[in-house]
């Protein structure tokens, strides 16, 4: 007996969004359609564990993190954050790089002005991010970008908590660094990266 009536299709109704979710983070079609066919699949094999005590979406959504970073990592090798569907470039490379310029931009309504500096921005960050060291652009873009849990991310990377926030502490004073040498306004006060 499922803990609602209708479990099966309020867990089937929600596909599209949790699909929506998890591409827009993956930015990957073939990992998106896995991780949600798994997460669908994890819930209707285990109805009784939605304890209705969130949404049914927020109990799916929580699902969906994890089984997004098993998709990591099990394509770990193919991660290249440039192009992850590119077919002209090469199945995976050593030194990933991350493009910016999938993420979503302020809306259509706002300033030109304010979308070309906002444009601009993510183009040197994306620069900023490339220059880090392998280990604290994975962290950052895990975290950062894709807005993984802690717990999802360390997991992904075969590290501790501890050992993530201290990546992720380099990678914010080199990516500070890294943006004022471009020219962005940064406090004097800045400590130098290390």
């Amino acid at each position: 007996m499922s803990p609602m009536p209708d479990f099966e299709h309020k867990v089937a109704a929600l596909r599209q969004d949790l699909l929506h979710y998890a591409r827009h983070r993956l930015r990957n079609s073939a990992w998106a359609e896995d991780a949600v066919s798994e997460c669908l699949l994890a819930a209707l094999e285990n109805p009784h564990a939605f304890g209705g005590r969130s949404e049914l979406r927020t109990w799916l959504i929580g699902i969906l993190k994890h089984k997004m970073g098993d998709q990591f990592r099990i394509n770990a090798r193919e991660a290249n954050f440039t192009a992850l569907e590119d077919a002209t470039g090469p199945a995976w490379d050593p030194e990933p790089k991350f493009s910016l310029s999938g993420l979503p931009t302020q809306a259509l309504w706002a300033e030109p002005e304010s979308c070309l500096q906002q444009k601009e921005f993510l183009t040197l960050l994306e620069a900023a991010c490339n220059a880090l060291p392998p280990a604290q652009s994975r962290a950052f873009i895990l975290r950062e970008i894709q807005e993984l849990d802690t717990e999802v991310v360390c997991q992904t990377m075969g590290i501790n908590a501890t050992n993530l926030w201290v990546l992720l502490h380099r990678a914010r004073l080199r990516l500070r660094h890294g943006l004022r040498q471009q020219g962005l306004d940064a406090p004097d006060s800045m400590p130098t990266p290390l």
